[in-house]
This record gives structure tokens, sequence and C-alpha cells, in this order.
């Protein structure tokens, strides 16, 4: 495998060489970057951890931007909580289990997630009831477009399921770091999720020590092959939860998971829709497998292209599709490829 293969800088371990790739250490290296790529009206790739992409065989003909910034400052008030502000590339586990150590909650079901600090706005990343948006208090971006350093506040950020502004404008902002607003104290957020409460002994609403919540959510997406260094590679969820006017979510069968939002419609579970359409953990085409440990990870089985991942991906699908007449949307941003 060659040095410029992007396989080498993703979870998946897939994905064609590089024309060019940066490493950007700091912030004025990251900005240089991007710069110097759009006067040259040269196509740019930011990379973060590579935990949430899927790269085509054919790879990335222009400049691909490894974030690789680090560092944070913070405060700590026994009124106002806990003001974190981190550099884009810092690893995201590593900042959850950092905020804990803090005795700083409202992050530990949000352990365990790959990436980096810089991609959690930008997907709104989620996990057992919480979103990355309810902590978020302002992200700081190089604007593309202006050629200047922007701020947005939580409110302005656009965010809501596994979107935001970042990611309905992915060729305009770069994220150069995030300040986040956590609560100081020992007892978490109220447990939301049946299958976390279960796994903590505990009643839905019940608080527990965020300590014992992070032990438990990294057992669980351990048990489903979601953290790295498993063997399994994997980007995650490949695709997300759908959401449903009411209507639509009438027609599915009485036992399938339903999760009213805010705004009056439902989010059903992808995972269950597969796997109740004839998509199974285990199932491989060519070297690419739907994760014998969770049926929302696609995985590759050892020798993978993106091809066969954008196969099993469509099979999937066009399964789910057939079936309930819901066509899934993917959660991992694809890269010179379509379903």
């Amino acid at each position: 495998m060659a040095a410029n293969d992007l396989a080498n800088h993703t979870t998946l371990g897939v994905g064609g060489p590089a024309a060019n790739i940066v490493h950007a250490k700091t912030e004025a290296e990251l900005i240089s970057a991007v710069e110097a790529a759009d006067e040259s009206n040269t196509p740019v790739l930011i990379l973060g951890g590579g935990s949430n992409v899927l790269i085509s065989d054919n790879g990335f003909s222009g400049t691909v931007i490894k974030v690789e910034t680090t560092g944070n400052s913070f405060e700590i008030d026994a009124c106002s909580g806990g003001t974190l502000t981190v550099s884009a590339g810092a690893d995201w586990d590593e900042f959850v289990a950092f905020t804990i150590e803090k005795g700083l909650a409202n992050l530990e079901s949000l352990s365990g997630i790959p990436g980096t600090v810089g991609g959690a706005p930008i997907q709104n990343i989620g996990a057992y009831g919480h979103e990355v948006s309810e902590v978020i208090a302002r992200v700081r971006t190089f604007d593309r477009k202006q050629q200047e350093v922007k701020t947005f506040t939580a409110s302005q950020c656009g965010f809501s399921y596994r979107n935001s502004i970042f990611k309905s404008e992915p060729e305009r902002y770069v994220i150069l770091d995030v300040t986040f607003q956590l609560r100081i104290g020992e007892a978490s957020l109220p447990i939301g999720y049946a299958e976390l409460a279960k796994e903590l002994g505990v009643e839905i609403g019940a608080r527990v020590a965020i300590t014992k919540v992070r032990d438990a959510v990294l057992k669980l997406r351990g048990a489903k092959g979601m953290l790295l260094g498993q063997g399994i590679k994997s980007a995650g969820s490949f695709f997300m939860n759908p959401i449903l006017d009411q209507s639509a979510a009438d027609k599915l069968p009485s036992d399938a998971p339903r999760w009213p939002m805010d705004d009056g419609r439902i989010k059903t579970s992808a995972a269950w829709l597969m796997e109740h359409s004839g998509v199974s953990k285990g199932d491989q085409l060519a070297g690419a497998q739907i994760s014998p440990k969770h049926v929302l990870a696609l995985s590759n089985a050892g020798d993978a292209t993106a091809k066969d991942l954008i196969d099993l991906a469509r099979s999937a699908q066009e399964k789910v599709r057939a079936k309930f007449g819901i066509v899934l949307q993917t959660e991992v941003q694809l890269v010179g490829l379509s379903l």
C-alpha cells in the first residue's frame, strides 16, 4: 500500500491514492493549506480521524488536508460550570475522558465515538439519547468563501439530527476549534435509552455516576464492534435512523421502534429495518461484510474495495426500500461515490 493511499487514513481501510496530502499540525498550517489549494482551484478534502468516510478506489485528485491540530484551554467555575475550547484535531474520546476526569458532566453518553473534536459538530454526533449540540457554545471556523475566521454560536450552527450548517455547506467552512459548556457534577444526565438503562440496572430517567455511564457506554459500543482497535474495520453506523412523518410511521409494524421528535415526526431504527428486511449480521459481498456484531456497521472483512462496500450498502438499502418503502440515507460521508 502506497504512502499516499487514503486507505492508510480511514478506519475502513479503503480508498485510493491522494494527489497530495498535507498534515496540518497548527491552525496556521491548516488555514494556509486551505488557502493555497483554493487559490489554485485545487479540490480539497478535509480529513480528521477518517472514521466517518468512505473514499473511492480511484482516490482523490486534489489536496487532502489531515487536521492534526491539538491543544485546549479550559476554565471551571463553581457557578457557571466548565468552559473548554478544544482544537479540531484533538481525539474525541480522549477529550470526553478528560472532561470526566475533571468532574464535568453531559458528555458521558458520547463516550467511545471515534473521530476528532472538529468532526463532532459537522455530523452533530449523538448516542444514547443525547447529541453534542446540547453542550456546544460556539464553533470557530475558517470561511473559505469570505477568506476569514468566523465564529458561530450554537444557535447559528443549524443543528438537527446528524446535521449542521457545516455539513450542509461542506465546501465552505473548515472547523478550527470548538467551545463546550459543561456542567460540574458527578451525576449524569437522565438516562433516556432503554438499552443503556438496562446495562446500568436503573429505570429510565435515573441519574447515574458519569464514570459508570461512560463504562457502560464503552461496554455496549464494544459489544457492537463500534470501538476502534477491535479488529473490525468499519466507519461506525453506515446509515442514519430514518425520521418519518406520522403517516409513514403509522405504516410500520407495531413492534418497530418509535422515538417521538420535538417537531412531531417519528424517528425509527435503521438497524431494526435492516434486520426485518433480510439483512443479517455477517452477510458478505466480496470483501465487504455486515459486521458480525452490529447490522448497521458495514465493515472491511480484509480485502474490501470501496466498490464492494457500496455494493453491499446498496443491497441493504434496496432490501429496506422493498420491504418498508423507506430509503435509508448514509451517515458516512461518501467521497467520489454515491448510492
